[in-house]
């Protein structure tokens, strides 16, 4: 279960509320001070029902050697999320409902907690469990803590080590604080454990609160970086709740899906890669806005990330400067995915609007691109097409690596840089038809797609029917993967639609699987369906075999083009496979991959921007061709 507050913060753990991975928690907020990196401060809230002096804690924790204590989810009793998570308990006579929700653009959550039915008079305790470290880091019992506790308007504060945040814990009523100040020695993350990373920490806890409730009242808990007026809790819960989509569909669940990885800044506004460990990334701020934005009717937003994205991107591009928040923005194919990213603005609010704002842009690009401006993006000056360096360095989206070296090495001409950059100039001079301000440039970029159309065709196109993943001099990439489902996807294309049918077809057979595109086929040496074992053997296979839902949206995009309208029936069939994935991985999202073979279980980020973005984008595709 996941929730975000489009700000950076979030709450993710399991549905029964046991933290599986030292990236969960209730309240993990980016730090500015520390790099803007997000820190565990509130890890879990255990609740306590009390009746008669007798304790029911509903709370769950994994220590060392795999014992569950205490044992909480033996009382839940329903679970549902249509609106707001909601955990309806039972002890004896007892009903108590739980909800989560995070307030927007404001590091807080806030949990409601309503006594549905109880016979005799009820207490609630509420024991915090405090970590204040990075996501991917783990807490050790020790003696340079601060145990100070302050009170405040009906809760209290602290702050266990300097630099961080001070946690702001309050109820919007009464609460009385008992200090029981311990550490929770050993408690294990057995997802962690399965992965074979560090998994065992410790947690402070400095006491807890008791509040008594009568039937049908509720009570509000918040957790904050800032002193919050109790009395405003209840309206500031009410309000939120009013804003949210209901989770009551296939859509409406990657539509709240795809406004969880929204980040606003300062300034700016970013896309989070995925949760719970992602960070902002050039190449997937491009890949993932036209369908976590405008595919779900967010215009203003889509412009409003690209502002931020393409300040990044151009600055690099006139000054070489490296932009600290936006990751990976130098890296060889970013300028390409940022014109694409422009051309399906283009294509859903029309070309005159995308030329009124982006027609400077892409044209820096283009003319950076023929120029020689980038470090590691060559021109070819024989043929047209771009070279890349990628022996040492992971260049392209299979970018996992073992120590500094690329698991995945492709280096030279590989396929989706040509393909996305015939595809940029033919776009480019679509753009710009009919500006005599780009005339001569607009000659230029046309001249340059006429020179490389069937040396791309002669490059990659092989006698199986397929296309080669990259060319390196006299050698040719034989293993079959899917970066040519996006060379037959782009609106254009070098290759003619027989070419297209051919690859299509070759594309189904060997990589199409319910979750998307195999990174390799079972029948190239070094398939690896799953993405499992030590991390050396996990970042091997990441791009050997597991699945990638977002390739369907190229492999959507071909297959219209192939097949016209006959088509949609067999891609709207597909997307059945992703919906399942609605109550699997996370809550109304989609993981970052899925085994290659049978049953595709999802694997790596519970949530993943790319993923959500691209099957987002073919359902809204298919939807209009359906009107």
């Amino acid at each position: 279960m996941l929730r975000t507050n489009q700000a950076g913060a979030y709450h993710c753990t399991s549905l029964i509320g046991c933290n599986t991975r030292k990236q969960h928690g209730l309240l993990v907020i980016p730090i500015e001070n520390m790099g803007n990196r997000p820190h565990v401060l509130l890890s879990s809230l255990d609740e306590t029902v009390i009746q008669h002096g007798a304790p029911f804690n509903l709370g769950i924790h994994r220590y060392r050697g795999g014992v569950y204590s205490p044992n909480g989810h033996k009382y839940i009793r329903e679970f549902d999320c249509e609106g707001v998570p909601r955990m309806t308990y039972r002890v004896g006579g007892v009903i108590l409902t739980k909800e989560k929700i995070f307030i927007s653009q404001e590091n807080r959550i806030l949990i409601r907690y309503t006594l549905v039915e109880a016979h005799s008079a009820t207490t609630l305790r509420f024991r915090p469990f405090l970590a204040f470290r990075d996501v991917n880091n783990l807490c050790q019992a020790n003696d340079s803590i601060n145990k100070a506790i302050e009170e405040v308007p009906n809760g209290v504060a602290t702050c266990l080590y300097e630099g961080f945040p001070t946690l702001y814990m309050q109820f919007n009523r009464k609460a009385q604080w008992v200090n029981e100040p311990n550490w929770y020695n050993g408690i294990e993350y057995v997802k962690d454990l399965e992965r074979g990373v560090p998994y065992c920490e410790d947690l402070w806890v400095p006491g807890y609160f008791e509040v008594p409730i009568k039937k049908g009242e509720s009570i509000i808990f918040s957790a904050g970086v800032s002193e919050v007026n109790p009395r405003n809790l209840s309206k500031m819960y009410t309000s939120e709740i009013a804003s949210r989509t209901p989770r009551s569909s296939f859509f409406n669940c990657l539509k709240n899906s795809a406004k969880q990885f929204y980040m606003r800044q300062g300034h700016g506004m970013y896309i989070i890669s995925g949760f719970p460990w992602g960070i902002v990334l050039a190449r997937n701020t491009f890949m993932s806005v036209p369908g976590l934005t405008l595919a779900i009717d967010h215009r203003k937003d889509y412009e409003a990330i690209m502002e931020t994205a393409l300040k990044a991107l151009l600055n690099f591009v006139r000054s070489g400067h490296i932009s600290e928040r936006i990751h990976g923005i130098d890296l060889p194919d970013i300028p390409l995915w940022a014109i694409w990213a422009i051309q399906q603005y283009a294509k859903t609010i029309g070309l005159a609007e995308a030329a009124n704002l982006y027609s400077d842009a892409v044209a820096e690009l283009l003319d950076y691109i023929l120029s020689g401006g980038h470090p590691n993006l060559f021109v070819d000056t024989e043929n047209g097409m771009l070279d890349t360096d990628g022996h040492d360095k992971a260049v392209s989206w299979m970018n996992s690596t073992i120590g500094d070296a690329p698991v995945v090495r492709r280096t030279g001409k590989l396929v989706e840089f040509n393909a996305l950059w015939y595809n940029a100039l033919m776009f480019g001079a679509a753009l710009t038809e009919g500006d005599q301000a780009y005339a001569e440039r607009r000659q230029k970029w046309i001249e340059t797609a006429d020179k490389m159309k069937q040396p791309f065709v002669n490059t990659f196109l092989n006698e199986s029917g397929y296309l080669y993943d990259y060319v390196d001099g006299s050698f040719a990439e034989p293993t079959v993967r899917p970066n040519m489902a996006i060379a037959i996807g782009l609106d254009y294309s070098p290759l003619d639609r027989r070419q297209r049918k051919g690859v299509l077809d070759f594309v189904t057979r060997e990589l199409l699987t319910p979750k998307g595109l195999r990174t390799l086929s079972p029948k190239s040496y070094g398939y690896r369906p799953s993405y499992v074992g030590s991390p050396d053997e996990r970042d091997f296979a990441m791009h050997n075999g597991p699945a990638r839902p977002w390739l369907i949206g190229f492999y959507a995009d071909a297959y219209i083009r192939v097949f016209g309208m006959s088509g949609v029936g067999y891609l709207d069939r597909m997307l059945i496979g992703f919906e399942d994935e609605m109550t699997q991985g996370c809550i109304g999202s989609l993981s970052q991959l899925y085994d290659g073979n049978p049953p595709y279980t999802g694997r790596g980020a519970v949530s993943h921007a790319t993923n959500v973005a691209e099957v987002l984008r073919t359902y809204r595709t298919l939807k209009r061709l359906e009107q």
